[in-house]
């Protein structure tokens, strides 16, 4: 598995809002990375990272994440509990909503971590919830990783 977590990320970031995010050695960040590109090789879709920590004392980053089924909801879990824990040796403090398998919440302190299925992740609206906080463009951040190797 890929492991862009652990790698430089000492270049400069474009957020999706135009500013720039100067990566020193920020762990929260290297782990949300780490688990949205674990989400992203499992299929997920609409991986939203963002930077709650100027709102919030919950976590500094959240990363939210569309799976489609109950078992690729689960499946994204454990590719991000997995990877996390190989890159970073980091795991979850906390995991809910693995038995219904239609979202999962992993607790990592630092990152918060949602998996949702489309009908919970519209009814939550985490993205709207947190408007306020800025958001991470993790396809970029992925385009400049893949493009490093």
């Amino acid at each position: 598995m890929a492991n862009y977590a652990q790698e430089s990320l000492a270049s400069v970031l474009t957020t999706a809002n135009d500013t720039t995010l100067v990566n020193e050695p920020d762990l929260s960040l290297q782990l949300a990375i780490a688990a949205a590109t674990a989400a992203d090789e499992r299929k997920a879709a609409d991986i939203t990272l963002l930077r709650v920590s100027e709102v919030s004392t919950l976590a500094d980053y959240f990363v939210i994440v569309t799976g489609f089924s109950k078992a690729q909801v689960r499946a994204i879990a454990a590719a991000i509990k997995d990877n996390v824990e190989e890159a970073l040796q980091r795991r979850p403090i906390r995991t809910e909503g693995q038995t219904e398998g239609s979202w999962t919440l992993q607790d990592y302190g630092d990152v918060i971590v949602h998996i949702l299925m489309p009908q919970e992740r519209e009814f939550y609206n985490l993205e709207a919830f947190w408007g306020h906080a800025e958001r991470i463009d993790f396809a970029a951040i992925n385009q400049w990783a893949k493009a490093a190797h």
